[in-house]
């Protein structure tokens, strides 16, 4: 029996998912993209978590795709390594919690792909990052769809043209993490931030999340339009009539999840 790659982690509202090969600088290899992607589902469908925290063990959070099993392979089995790759980020982005990277080393190639995938990201101030498959001839495609959907065009270019990394500094300014912390004050500034968005209702968070991706890529009439919709339709809920009930009445909100 194989050994598991993936290992979770519970702490009041949030839970941690930890990607479990240091040795290795945690590989995206099939097995360990199952691995996350099951996790990950099993957390989203977990009425009593309220935010993902996704994090590394060892030096890095992810030094990319396993390539030994990408080298004299068939193409229907590369295709395999790639859409489950893309099932893994499809799904961080497609469960109603916010997913958190916690990126306490560097974070290259697919590995990079996670941080832009993930909703929000903070790394260890001596964090890299990187899309440095051009150097071995493999260029980063899939990387590049959340790459440059999170720095835009110039910048994702730049790093998928010329392979080389980024500091933490850098990847702060560009918007590809949104803090960089020093490395013994990771954890506790990823827990507050999980806590401080746990508070609010878990319904209006779904609301908000799903509605983030459906608007971003649409024309700005078409956006309006939508959000409009979902703005009303998300205040006719429980939970936003409470929430704005209680701003009115001066107290503490309490959730009911509908």
């Amino acid at each position: 029996m194989s050994t598991p790659f993936v290992l979770v982690e519970r702490s009041g509202p949030s839970a941690r998912v930890t990607l479990d090969r240091p040795e290795r600088r945690n590989p995206l290899s099939l097995q360990m993209m199952r691995e996350a992607t099951a996790a990950i589902r099993d957390l989203g469908d977990d009425p009593d978590c309220g935010v993902v925290v996704l994090t590394g063990s060892g030096p890095a959070l992810s030094a990319g795709h396993e390539i030994s099993e990408m080298v004299d392979r068939t193409l229907t089995q590369e295709r395999e390594v790639f859409t489950t790759c893309v099932q893994l980020m499809e799904t961080i982005q497609a469960i109603r919690q916010p997913v958190i990277a916690e990126v306490q080393g560097h974070a290259i190639a697919a590995g990079c792909q996670l941080v832009a995938t993930c909703d929000l990201a903070v790394a260890v101030d001596t964090a890299r990052f990187g899309t440095p498959g051009v150097k071995i001839g493999l260029f980063c495609s899939t990387p590049m769809v959340a790459v440059s959907r999170s720095i835009g065009r110039k910048r994702a270019m730049q790093m998928l043209l010329t392979g080389e990394t980024i500091d933490a500094a850098t990847a702060v300014d560009w918007g590809l993490v949104n803090e960089a912390v020093p490395e013994g004050h990771l954890r506790f500034r990823v827990d507050e931030l999980a806590l401080q968005i746990a508070d609010s209702s878990p319904l209006t968070l779904e609301i908000g999340k799903q509605a983030f991706y459906r608007q971003i890529d649409l024309p700005q009439d078409e956006a309006y339009r939508e959000m409009a919709e979902t703005m009303a339709t998300n205040a006719v809920t429980c939970d936003a009539q409470e929430g704005m009930s209680a701003f009115l009445e001066k107290r503490a909100p309490q959730w009911r999840g509908e």
